[in-house]
């Protein structure tokens, strides 16, 4: 949601900061703008896509060695050339790009306009940047103090960098809530809101905490938090690789990443799962060990996708570890007020690690005394950091908007953690732990087999392309996938779909059934097989078109459903990773074949930043 680009150095900054934002694209956004500093600051932006921003540019001479650009998702003001960032003070002297929220803008607004001050835009970030104008030229103080003194006033979310024409050797930067990356290099620092427009000119890079501020020059980085007192950052080491961020000969980076997931999958369980001797290792909770085996209760936080895996591992840990589980979204949660206890144990889970909801109730919880885990794909990001343990996905840069490796990958995660408390409260039997583990072990393959399964999707998919509706049911821990499915459908193809349990069609939902609905039902070899059979049955009597996830080779569903689709057989504990799979390239299918932008949906973010 949103991007920040930023450079400050020896090189012509608009060629680093335009292709910085054409990384960060998969964010989301509906505007884009540049500031260069060059005599002065110069400013251009315009509403649409980064290519109509260079279209805009390309007959004007851009250079300078200190940029900025911005993708912006709009909150404050619909989005327009004139509500695009970058936005400058009333004297065109200080120019800001923010990501975030300023919730107390209006307040502020009303006194600066009492004062003079004319706004040119609807957002609330102009009305930051003439506050720190209005702080600077009625107090005498320095920029960078007038910048402190504004951010200790205001209230809400934001990663900013501002930019000076009387300080063109200069660039600040500063989070609250909101991520933010320093690329360090030799004699130049990079600025974003993550690590991908970064990783082609350096390894190095800082994170900012939040409450810190960084005074940035070609030569030079001083980190203060808003209380003025010097930080010491920490330079890590990106693990991310350029050729992560490109499609590899696909046409879509979700189709790049649903066909990864064999990979990714197998990285997640490489090093903490070992069959033969039936254990599990997850180095990034064992010093909770204790902790597992006297917890009374699970409360598993995400929004989106990640509520979905959330569900699937509410099944797997209440059936192996015998823990009660609950799993909330995010975003309700943390508005209630929940009875948590210090025997709870609070699983947050996001892609990103930079979900604002997710982060508001980790903080929730651990103010009410909650062990808080983490299930994250981004090394570095937020939420591993207010955790106090957790475990990675390791799935990889994931650009498609439409979450696809990332949920395999926190089911993966979320798997190995039921049979890690399993296993230290001795819930399972080793005899069985090890038939598991070496269930698992070969699930990577299975799901590579899976995906062989695509040109007879998209055949499927030619037939349903133009449907109005969809329905989407499972029982048990399949009902999480129907979920999953639907959201997939509605994100990329804008085609409307709800995710029902299978058992729950006949309490309203069947009342939508007709010849021209298409439901899909995941039907897999599993204890609930029969029931899902009857509910088939019931769709078929009403003249539904049925397309069936079936398990390798059944028959009775064969016989009823219009389009069947086989996943290889696995246990019930897996199927909810391989049923996915042709969910996945359905959606995927579907969306291409209405002439959908699959990797950059309408109206939405691959990190929702804000409220």
């Amino acid at each position: 949601m949103c991007g920040i680009v930023g450079y400050i150095g020896f090189r012509d900054a608009y060629p680093i900061v335009i292709k910085g934002l054409h990384r960060l694209e998969y964010r989301g956004y509906d505007s884009a703008g540049v500031a260069l500093s060059n005599n002065g600051l110069k400013v251009y932006k315009k509403a649409g896509k980064v290519s109509d921003l260079e279209d805009f540019v390309k007959d004007i001479k851009l250079s300078g060695t200190a940029g900025m650009g911005h993708t912006r998702w709009a909150t404050h003001g619909a989005p327009s050339d004139r509500n695009s960032h970058p936005h400058s003070s009333g004297d065109r002297k200080l120019t800001i790009i923010h990501n975030g929220i300023i919730e107390n803008y209006a307040t502020l607004k009303e006194a600066l306009i009492a004062k003079g001050h004319t706004f040119k835009s609807d957002t609330d970030t102009e009305v930051l940047i003439h506050f720190i104008e209005d702080i600077q030229s009625s107090t005498g103080k320095s920029l960078q103090e007038s910048v402190r003194l504004a951010l200790n006033r205001v209230v809400g979310a934001y990663a900013i960098v501002i930019m000076s024409a009387d300080h063109p050797d200069e660039m600040i930067a500063a989070r609250k809530g909101s991520p933010m990356v320093i690329g360090v290099g030799k004699g130049e620092y990079f600025v974003a809101s993550d690590a991908t427009p970064i990783v082609e000119y350096t390894k190095n890079v800082i994170y900012l905490n939040d409450n810190e501020i960084a005074y940035i020059k070609r030569d030079d980085l001083l980190v203060k938090n808003i209380d003025n007192t010097i930080q010491e950052p920490y330079i890590q080491e990106l693990e991310l690789k350029l050729e992560m961020l490109e499609k590899g000969g696909y046409d879509h980076f979700m189709m790049k990443e649903i066909y990864e997931q064999p990979r990714s999958i197998r990285d997640c369980l490489r090093g903490r799962i070992y069959p033969k001797q039936g254990m599990v290792q997850l180095g990034g909770i064992k010093e909770y060990v204790e902790k597992l085996k006297n917890i009374d209760r699970i409360i598993i936080v995400a929004c989106g996708t990640s509520w979905h895996a959330g569900l699937v591992g509410e099944y797997l840990i209440e059936e192996f570890a015998r823990v009660p589980v609950e799993v909330e979204y995010a975003s309700e949660f943390r508005y209630r007020n929940p009875i948590i206890t210090s025997k709870d144990l609070v699983i947050a889970i996001s892609q990103s690690g930079e979900t604002a909801d997710t982060m508001a109730a980790i903080e929730l919880a651990k103010e009410k005394g909650a062990t808080i885990f983490g299930i994250c794909n981004v090394v570095g990001a937020s939420i591993p950091r207010l955790t106090h343990a957790g475990v990675y996905t390791h799935a990889g840069p994931e650009i498609g908007v439409a979450s696809t490796k990332a949920f395999t990958g926190q089911v993966t995660v979320l798997t190995l953690i039921a049979f890690y408390i399993a296993q230290q409260r001795g819930t399972i039997t080793q005899s069985k732990f090890i038939e598991y583990l070496t269930e698992l072990d070969e699930v990577p393959e299975l799901v590579e087999r899976a995906l062989q399964s695509n040109d007879q999707v998209k055949a499927i998919a030619e037939r349903f392309k133009d449907s109005a509706n969809c329905l989407f049911l499972g029982r048990g821990s399949s009902f999480p996938v129907a979920l999953e499915g639907a959201l997939k459908l509605k994100e990329i193809s804008y085609i409307h779909a709800e995710g029902y349990p299978a058992a729950e069609m006949k309490h309203g939902p069947i009342a939508l059934i007709d010849a021209e609905m298409p439901v899909v039902f995941i039907a897999t070899k599993n204890s609930s097989y029969e029931k899902v059979v009857s509910n088939i049955q019931e769709v078929k009597a009403r003249g539904g078109k049925i397309i069936a996830i079936v398990s390798e080779g059944d028959v009775d569903v064969k016989e009823m459903a219009d389009y069947v689709i086989e996943i290889p057989l696995t246990g019930e504990t897996f199927v909810p990773i391989l049923a996915t799979i042709p969910l996945q390239l359905l959606s995927y299918h579907i969306a291409v074949m209405r002439g959908c932008n699959v990797d950059q949906p309408r109206n939405l973010a691959k990190s929702v930043t804000v409220e």
